[in-house]
């Protein structure tokens, strides 16, 4: 087992024990997004459970959370970061966690292992929403949407779309992608 799928194992089992509601949305080289209705009050649990073979901090994650901001927890032996966002009162959030989805993975390292993501249109969204607020100059991030749009192709809510980029203020943002991003970013 990589450590990777340790890693990811001990910390769906963590979430599952506590009954907390997650998902697994966007991840990179070093690390991996989880939204959670993780509440203040059980998060010193939850990082007890975790303490094992987690850098997990009690009372950074509790401030993290109060604040409606994103903590994360590493897992030590192989230093794969996961941040968590908290749910607590984004109206977004809970509606990811709402829509998510199981799949089984297929990814060397982690077959079979079955876990709640992100729907297509939310994780276009949460990338819309990231690639505005990071100034809109990743290609990373705006590759991926466009990459997203092109693989479900057909298959995406449009309303369920337009509503939410109209609350995450990324409207023109979606267009243009729909559009298949002809557009420049930088206009």
């Amino acid at each position: 087992m990589s450590d990777l799928s340790a890693a990811l194992k001990e910390l769906l089992a963590a979430l599952d024990r506590l009954a907390i509601p997650f998902l697994i949305g966007d991840s990179g080289a070093s690390g991996i997004d989880v939204v959670a209705g993780i509440a203040p009050e059980v998060v010193a649990e939850f990082c007890a459970v975790l303490a094992p073979t987690f850098y997990a901090d009690a009372d950074e994650a509790g401030l993290a959370i109060r604040g409606g901001r994103a903590f994360n927890i590493i897992h030590l032996k192989s230093a794969y970061k996961f941040d968590i966002f908290p749910a607590g009162q984004d109206r977004f959030r809970r509606s990811q966690l709402a829509r998510r989805r199981y799949t089984t993975t297929t990814v060397a390292g982690l077959e079979n292992l079955e876990f709640p993501v992100a729907t297509a249109e939310d994780t276009i969204l949460a990338k819309l929403a990231w690639f505005r607020k990071g100034g809109e100059v990743s290609d990373q991030q705006w590759n991926d949407i466009l990459g997203v749009i092109h693989v479900q192709a057909g298959r995406l809510d449009l309303g369920y779309l337009q509503e939410w980029a109209g609350e995450l203020g990324v409207v023109d943002l979606l267009g243009r992608a729909l559009d298949g991003g002809i557009t420049s970013r930088t206009q």
